[in-house]
């Protein structure tokens, strides 16, 4: 199947990033390459795109589709929670612009093995780095009752957590469980019948939770953000775009945090703690898209674009 991933919030994006033609900029989550290739039509020889991904597929994808820039461009498979380091590495001591886009590709979730959908009948797995150990079927067969119960109501702000988590565990002990499509009668199972109508299939929220601890999601954006900020350039932008209520807040809050890092108590007269702010949340409330980009692409739907820039 052909890679295939709508860049979403693309002219938001660019015309927030401010591209300079001879920048130094990263796309961490480079997918397709949408994003990375409307960066590089702007760089003239001098500037420089470095992209990063774990998915293989992707990497592939955007070889291809960069191959026009390639002595402008070079790709990384790699995670973006280690795209400090491996640019460091590279002599790279700061860049300009980043992007990270959080979303899942069309491709992983229209590519029925890849098992990141409930609408295919396939074997349990949402890795989006096939390298990891870690995938949907040890977390649904191996995680304990409780911990299935917190990933899912914390990560898929699921209401029915504690009865989806003990169908699970119920379940599995008749015999392990290796299919969505197994999954998904054990979910549906587990919420009663009014609740299910209306409000998108029963399984959405459960899927999300279990990709999100498969692919430590969440641990990565936070863990990565403060770093990435700090390998910005003075006036270097990075642009963010969130699919979910909890990424979202991730970025809401670093950015407040590297905005305004003091730690003082209020009634401190000046500030002791001596920490400085790094720069500014350009976007106060996020950059949603256009109704244009709604009819064409309803995935985009949920997508929010926030960005700070470095002092």
């Amino acid at each position: 199947m052909k890679f295939r991933h709508y860049s979403v919030l693309l002219k938001e994006t660019i015309e927030q990033l401010q591209v300079r033609p001879d920048g130094i900029y990263l796309d961490g989550t480079l997918g397709g390459g949408g994003h990375a290739e409307a960066v590089a039509k702007k760089l003239s020889d001098e500037g420089r795109l470095f992209g990063i991904d774990q998915d293989e597929a992707a990497i592939e994808a955007a070889s291809k589709r960069l191959e026009a820039y390639r002595g402008k461009v070079m790709i990384l498979r790699n995670n973006y929670r280690n795209a400090v380091a491996a640019l460091r590495e590279l002599g790279v001591e700061g860049v300009d612009g980043i992007v990270l886009d959080l979303g899942v590709s069309s491709y992983q979730f229209d590519e029925a093995e890849r098992g990141f959908s409930y609408r295919y009948d396939t074997a349990l797995d949402m890795r989006m780095d096939q390298r990891s150990t870690l995938s949907a079927k040890e977390i649904v067969n191996g995680y304990s009752e409780s911990e299935l119960f917190h990933i899912i109501k914390n990560y898929g702000e699921e209401p029915f957590a504690k009865n989806i988590a003990k169908h699970i565990a119920r379940e599995r002990k008749k015999k392990e469980i290796t299919t969505t499509f197994e999954l998904n009668e054990i979910i549906k199972n587990a919420i009663p019948a009014k609740m299910r109508q209306g409000g998108g299939h029963p399984s959405k929220r459960t899927y999300q939770a279990i990709r999100i601890e498969c692919n430590h999601e969440l641990e990565v954006l936070r863990d990565s953000l403060d770093d990435m900020i700090s390998f910005l350039r003075p006036g270097g932008r990075i642009c963010i775009i969130t699919f979910h209520s909890l990424e979202d807040r991730i970025v809401k809050t670093a950015f407040r945090t590297n905005e305004t890092p003091c730690i003082c108590p209020p009634e401190f007269p000046v500030c002791t703690c001596g920490r400085i702010s790094k720069g500014k949340a350009v976007t106060k409330k996020p950059i949603l898209p256009s109704a244009e980009e709604l009819e064409e692409n309803s995935r985009s739907k949920s997508a929010k674009l926030r960005v700070f820039q470095r002092k």
